[in-house]
């Protein structure tokens, strides 16, 4: 059963959606309905065979101490969707 939703979301980030929506050939509804899916989804602990190679390779690199991975991660994905 769907229900309808009202978001308050700057009308800026709305304009920008819409048209990724429209490139991608999906409703903004669709969009947002399968990002709450996936955040919500229920999932219990994954176990993930680490290989050798990725085995020699961790530890390997040292950012810099005051590096907010986060902040970082957020900005790169920002700078690349939007």
């Amino acid at each position: 059963m769907n229900t309808k939703l009202t978001l308050t979301i700057e009308q800026a980030i709305i304009e920008k959606a819409k048209k990724y929506a429209k490139d991608k050939g999906r409703s903004l509804s669709d969009l947002i309905e399968n990002y709450l899916k996936a955040i919500t989804k229920d999932s219990g602990p994954e176990t993930i065979e680490i290989t050798p190679t990725v085995k020699l390779l961790k530890g390997s690199f040292t950012g810099p101490a005051d590096l907010d991975y986060n902040k970082e991660l957020s900005k790169r994905l920002s700078e690349k969707y939007l």
